[in-house]
């Protein structure tokens, strides 16, 4: 049965009305977690603030550790490395008194990339600014901002006397910006539920797929000299570069293959390898002793990420064979981060159409779909739990660069959309006067 069938005619109304008078707190609540900085491995003390927030809403909390011996058995789990995250992974329980509807996960990241050069942003990173309608912040928009819309959407419910007629998991985690295990160990920790909707910034669209991602590392040693005498050294900094001009060839015959996947068939370069970091060098007038370079590679959907990494491998080794200096001195590759196969979104499930009714009924327009280049932690619902998994969030932009906003107008709209998908999907049932 339908939202209208089954409960008030007028609740979009009255939703609209509580997410707007919560408004100012969700605000709040969004600097708030914009204001802790939680880089890869120091998201501790914003895991404890959310688990904090969960538990004075009356949720049943858990707070576990990663498993790094379960997460290496499964096949879906990034590379573990000495940069690895260790902070927990915090859930929060919804159970209803009586289980009449659909079971939902909610899930969010909360961990963040490095800023940068801080004096090359207009306000401090994590200042949580906000100025001409936007929000500015590391994290702000990538995707603190959604993690707020998602307890919002709760919020608002419970405001008008109304809370899930079905089990529902609150999920934060972290190591999403490197390797997926967070949202993996959920998974293993044997959360499920009859879909699941990741409020990351899509610009109030859903995501119809996203690629996979690989990570690597690849590490060079050269044979040092004064540089006076650099026709007898070997300079490793050198064999980094054409070893990267080489990776180049790789990432041109992937986007010439990208007619395999028709979703992404009509984007320009829809494989994007990127140099994320180079390290190199003790001394000017040295011939480098050493060089590494840190990689990320994307894949379609539609490809193997295993047989994926063999091909980047069996190009390296190609390569390395004809290089006069690397044939005899081999570089060393390390896989350090994310191994993950992208997903596509099947079209035509009742969550998706749930979801259109709830944006319709917000924006008054269909809701829109697109492909996304970046990873995402939907993949671990669509691949290992086979259910329907909606990544649908706000606006914003400039994502893992200077002056990172989201648009805050559009947090209105989602918290609203996500309260009434909420509402339809799991169905509702009065909050106990007690609660």
């Amino acid at each position: 049965m339908t939202l209208h069938q089954t409960l008030d005619p007028d609740l979009h109304d009255t939703l609209a009305k509580a997410v707007k008078e919560g408004f100012d707190a969700q605000i709040a609540l969004t600097q708030d977690l914009v204001r802790r900085p939680s880089q890869r491995g120091d998201e501790h003390t914003v895991q404890d603030f959310i688990f904090g927030e969960l538990r004075s809403r009356g949720y049943q909390m858990e707070r576990f550790a990663m498993d790094r011996a379960a997460l290496e058995r499964h096949p879906g789990s990034g590379k573990w490395s000495p940069q690895h995250s260790e902070a927990p992974i915090v859930v929060g329980i919804h159970r209803p008194r009586n289980e009449t509807g659909r079971s939902l996960i909610l899930q969010g990241h909360v961990d963040v990339v490095p800023t940068g050069p801080e004096h090359m942003w207009s306000d401090p990173p994590y200042a949580a600014t906000i100025r001409d309608g936007r929000m500015y912040g590391r994290g702000a928009n990538d995707m603190k901002s959604g993690v707020a819309c998602a307890i919002s959407a709760l919020d608002a419910l419970r405001r008008i006397g109304w809370q899930p007629a079905a089990t529902l998991y609150f999920q934060s985690v972290v190591e999403e910006e490197s390797t997926g295990d967070g949202a993996l160990m959920t998974h293993l920790r044997g959360y499920k539920a009859d879909a699941a909707l990741v409020p990351e910034p899509t610009g109030e669209v859903l995501v119809r797929a996203n690629v996979g991602v690989i990570w690597f590392r690849i590490e060079f040693e050269g044979v040092p000299r004064h540089v006076s005498e650099m026709g007898e050294g070997a300079n490793a900094i050198d064999a980094a570069i054409r070893t990267i001009a080489s990776l180049r060839e790789l990432e041109a015959a992937w986007n010439e293959r990208r007619t395999e996947n028709p979703l992404f068939a009509d984007l320009p370069k829809p494989i994007n390898l990127n140099i994320g970091k180079i390290e190199g060098g003790e001394w000017a007038s040295s011939v480098p002793a050493t060089a590494a370079v840190d990689f990320r590679i994307s894949i379609l959907p539609s490809w193997d990420v295993d047989a994926c990494a063999a091909e980047i491998e069996a190009h390296l080794k190609t390569f390395v064979a004809k290089d006069s200096f690397l044939s005899n001195n081999p570089p060393r590759l390390v896989w350090n981060g994310f191994m993950a196969n992208g997903y596509e979104l099947p079209k035509g499930s009742e969550a998706e159409a749930v979801l259109g009714r709830a944006h319709a009924a917000v924006h008054g327009t269909p809701l829109g779909t697109h492909v996304t280049q970046a990873y995402l932690d939907s993949r671990i619902y669509a691949l290992f739990d086979e259910i329907p998994s909606l990544c649908y969030g706000p606006k914003g932009a400039l994502s893992h660069g200077f002056d990172e906003y989201v648009e805050v107008a559009s947090l209105e709209r989602v918290t609203l959309s996500i309260a009434l998908f909420i509402a339809e999907w799991c169905g509702l049932e009065p909050v106990e006067p007690s609660a």
